[in-house]
């Protein structure tokens, strides 16, 4: 009987885990959307009363993504003086909701990956997993390994789409 060999471990693929870069920081949004009289107004004495009162320390060390999920007009300076109260206590902050909030994460981490590690490699980048991975970041490591990999592939090792080849 002959010993099982694995071709894919010997094709020398790279195989790159894009969700292997999102933020293992905690979280979370702030929703001034229970800052608001009735549900729909911003009341600015009211307001700058709660933020008083607001514990900031739940926020310590955290993302935080300033949001307001009610169909309310927001002024500008409101998402600014949350920003006050966050900065110090929060590891970043930042403006949208959690989507977009882990999205943005996600690209800032795929700007530190050295694309000329991937000179002259062929390239698979993992396809499926349990995260969803935003369309974007695809887009993003594309365009970073493009002039440096000598293949981009799309899928798993063993069944992938081909996506460039160097000439």
């Amino acid at each position: 009987m002959e010993p099982i060999v694995n071709k894919v471990e010997q094709s020398g693929i790279i195989s790159l885990d894009l969700e292997s870069y999102f933020s293992k920081d905690p979280i979370m949004v702030f929703d001034l959307k229970d800052y608001l009289f009735m549900g729909l107004i911003l009341k600015e004495k009211d307001f700058r009363s709660a933020l008083l009162s607001t514990d900031w320390d739940q926020y310590k060390n955290a993302q935080v993504a300033i949001t307001c999920s009610a169909d309310a007009i927001i002024p500008m300076w409101a998402n600014m003086l949350v920003a006050v109260y966050l900065t110090p206590v929060a590891k970043s902050v930042h403006f949208g909701n959690e989507a977009s909030l882990r999205e943005h994460l996600l690209l800032d981490a795929l700007n530190t990956i050295n694309p000329s590690d991937y000179t002259d490699q062929r390239v698979v980048v993992k396809g499926c997993g349990e995260d969803p991975v935003p369309a974007s970041a695809y887009v993003k490591i594309t365009s970073l390994l493009r002039p440096y990999a000598k293949s981009i592939m799309y899928g798993e090792p063993c069944s992938t789409v081909p996506l460039y080849k160097k000439k």
